[in-house]
């Protein structure tokens, strides 16, 4: 199937519904995206000590996140090898074995096959238990405390296939005042699912700006904790504002940059504590980071699934596809380790408020999801494609604001508020992935001329 041809119209800004409600496209994805890219697993925090796990997913499989005795970190396919059953019920926890309730076969927190009902009478001892372990990843990787894998060994290092977005994904894992992997999951995972294609929500976090009228009456209301809106509206006012695309690797976000020589506003006044700690953190940075202080995160998107938040709310949410109307949405979210106890427990009930199934923003989110997928599945509806032309050929390479050069396609909309160029970028990697036969097709950076890749 032509994707990019017939789907997927880039040079026009336009794309098909049919990716959205399509049962074989659909069922196409799993094999060729989710078979193939690398995928947020959980954190190392979640699983601390030996025979600790954590069951989470990968695609539509059902996976588990495991510290063996050796405190080695698997991730194994969440399936017995001797009839299918899951091997874990549970959400989270820690165990010597997983036992398949089936039929008893039991297997050890590094993959290994230990226990088989009747070996002697049924199988005569001759069953070879080392072939018979649990599946396991082909590729994991313990990228400051975040665990990502994914099932093909030919697929490239997950800092290869993060290219330029590594210092989105620091914002997010490293502390609030520059020091690497200081961040730590706050206990407890929210799941919720929305009657919509996992792409809506993936679309929506990689950079849509021109929303904003969904959020009207979070923003009327005025639920930052310092009373007047957003905890970060300050920076932000005073911040070039832009949208920045990795266009070979399909990752994008909206970032904002602060001018030389300024610093975040106070926030958190009505939390004594917590303000300090902000402000004490924010000098730290500068310290720490130099001019990279001057990035303010905002959402972002990991190709294909995992969405960012790296100023406050700090979280992370992972689209799992769960049939092609259906989503199934889970969301982390993320302290520094070493944070009071106070500003933990103030963060928590301000993450709550915000986001998630019970969050102001979210539920806007989830009714504008909902609704569009569910009147996009008509055979009338499908007829007609989503309009995505907002600033189409305006985006500059390697953007510079006083100083600090910002890596990708960029286009400043401090001024002309929005465009569609981190959804257009979206979905230019999807086709990618939906037409290429293999990783040397993908890897196209690996195929540019020396000198342009060292630019």
């Amino acid at each position: 199937m032509g994707y990019r041809r017939g789907l997927v119209d880039l040079a026009a800004g336009q794309v098909s519904r049919e990716i959205f409600v399509n049962p074989d496209i659909y069922a196409e994805e799993q094999e060729r995206v989710f078979a193939r890219a690398w995928l947020f697993v959980g954190h190392d925090s979640q699983i601390p000590n030996p025979g600790d796990y954590f069951v989470s997913g990968m695609g539509e499989e059902s996976v588990i996140l495991c510290r063996d005795r050796a405190s080695e970190i698997h991730v194994f396919l969440n399936s017995c090898r001797h009839r299918g059953m899951k091997v874990c019920r549970y959400d989270e926890g820690n165990t010597s074995v997983f036992t398949c309730p089936y039929h008893g076969w039991s297997f050890a927190t590094d993959g290994r096959l230990v226990g088989v009902p009747h070996f002697r009478e049924a199988y005569h001892s001759q069953l070879d238990r080392s072939q018979w372990g649990l599946v396991e990843v082909a590729q994991l990787c313990n990228y400051k405390g975040s665990i990502w894998a994914t099932w093909d060994k030919s697929a490239p290092s997950f800092e290869e296939y993060l290219g330029d977005f590594t210092r989105y994904l620091d914002l997010q894992l490293d502390g609030w005042d520059g020091r690497e992997g200081q961040a730590e999951l706050l206990g407890g995972v929210q799941k919720w699912r929305v009657p919509c294609n996992w792409k809506f929500p993936a679309e929506n976090f990689s950079g849509d700006t021109y929303h904003n009228i969904s959020h009207r009456s979070v923003d009327l209301v005025g639920i930052g904790p310092s009373g007047s809106g957003r905890r970060d509206m300050g920076e932000r006012n005073v911040s070039r504002k832009l949208h920045v695309c990795i266009p070979d690797r399909g990752h994008q976000t909206i970032h904002y940059v602060l001018p030389k020589g300024e610093m975040p506003p106070p926030a958190y006044q009505n939390a004594p504590v917590v303000a300090e700690y902000f402000r004490h953190c924010e000098a730290e940075k500068q310290k720490n980071l130099g001019d990279l202080a001057r990035l303010v995160g905002s959402p972002g998107e990991i190709f294909p699934n995992t969405a960012l938040l790296s100023r406050q709310p700090r979280t992370m949410a992972i689209w799992h596809p769960r049939g092609p109307n259906e989503v199934e949405c889970w969301r982390f979210f993320y302290v520094d380790r070493d944070a009071p106890q106070e500003v933990k427990n103030f963060l928590r009930d301000y993450y709550i408020r915000y986001s998630g199934p019970a969050g102001m923003t979210e539920q806007d989110d989830m009714e504008n999801w909902n609704y569009a997928h569910a009147a996009s599945r008509g055979v009338i509806a499908r007829r007609y494609p989503y309009n995505y032309q907002q600033g189409i050929g305006t985006a500059v390479t390697d953007y510079e604001y006083e100083g600090l050069r910002v890596p990708g396609e960029v286009i400043d909309i401090t001024d002309i508020q929005s465009s569609e160029q981190p959804a257009r970028n979206f979905y230019r990697r999807w086709a990618e992935f939906m037409e290429a036969g293999d990783w040397d097709q993908l890897a196209t950076w690996r195929h540019r001329p020396r000198a342009a890749a060292a630019e």
